[in-house]
């Protein structure tokens, strides 16, 4: 019972910092969603954050995502051992390869990391084959890090109207992961940037009106991603770990 309330504390701060960021950026709560990373999580953790009312999970590795989402949906379909009926919605979060899109439609609710056209020509292939639609964010590498994924921001809005004819697929917003740093001013820039790409392809009517999510922040960094404008929060280590 010790780690696990040391889970709900953590949870709690969490929320509780989250609120208080949206104060400040002069913004409502609910337009901030927390979806909760399970990576670094054991399974009686990811039990424990169902229980305290989360209902959206990630992952960001495929056989990770297939493997703790058929234990989450067991322990649903039992009740759970406190009695717990909900549903979840599972988000990829994570590099997702070609060959790989078919074991993730039939799961995820949104996947983060579009970052090519070929990749999401055979999300939107696949998804015609399985007869789903997902909803989908591009990811943009708004830090020039060459290590990172994602399609660079000059390249983003001519990707972003190439993905928005395909049939099979709903584009819903962006996603970005800030450089691993101390320097607040650089990760304060790379979210300022998405914001900006966002704000220009919805002004320009390149993207439709459901073109509403900007996925960004992470347990090190999402205050700042809150006052860029972030709307979901991906945070895992700052739960689980420690």
């Amino acid at each position: 019972m010790f780690v696990v309330s040391k889970i709900s504390d953590r949870l709690e701060r969490i929320k509780e910092t989250i609120e208080s960021a949206c104060r400040c950026a002069g913004r409502n709560p609910s337009e901030v969603k927390l979806v909760v990373v399970t990576k670094s999580a054991s399974l009686e953790g990811v039990k424990e954050i169902i229980r305290l009312g989360i209902t959206e999970l990630a992952e960001n590795r495929v056989q990770q995502l297939k493997r703790v989402s058929a234990q989450v949906t067991s322990f649903l379909q039992s009740g759970g051992e406190s009695g717990v009926h909900r549903d979840v919605n599972w988000h990829m979060i994570g590099h997702l390869q070609r060959n790989k899109v078919r074991q993730v439609l039939p799961i995820a609710s949104l996947i983060h990391s579009v970052d090519t056209l070929r990749l999401a020509e055979e999300i939107s292939a696949s998804a015609t084959k399985l007869n789903v639609r997902p909803r989908v964010l591009l990811q943009v590498n708004t830090s020039n890090e060459p290590q990172k994924y994602g399609a660079p921001v000059g390249a983003a809005t001519h990707l972003a109207e190439q993905i928005g004819t395909l049939p099979n697929l709903e584009l819903v917003g962006l996603m970005t992961m800030a450089p691993l740093t101390h320097n607040k001013k650089a990760v304060r820039g790379s979210f300022t940037r998405a914001r900006e790409l966002f704000d220009e392809m919805r002004g320009e009517k390149i993207v439709g009106p459901e073109f509403k999510e900007l996925s960004m922040g992470m347990s090190s960094d999402y205050e700042i991603a809150i006052a860029e404008g972030g709307t979901i929060l991906r945070i895992g280590s700052a739960i689980f770990a420690g």
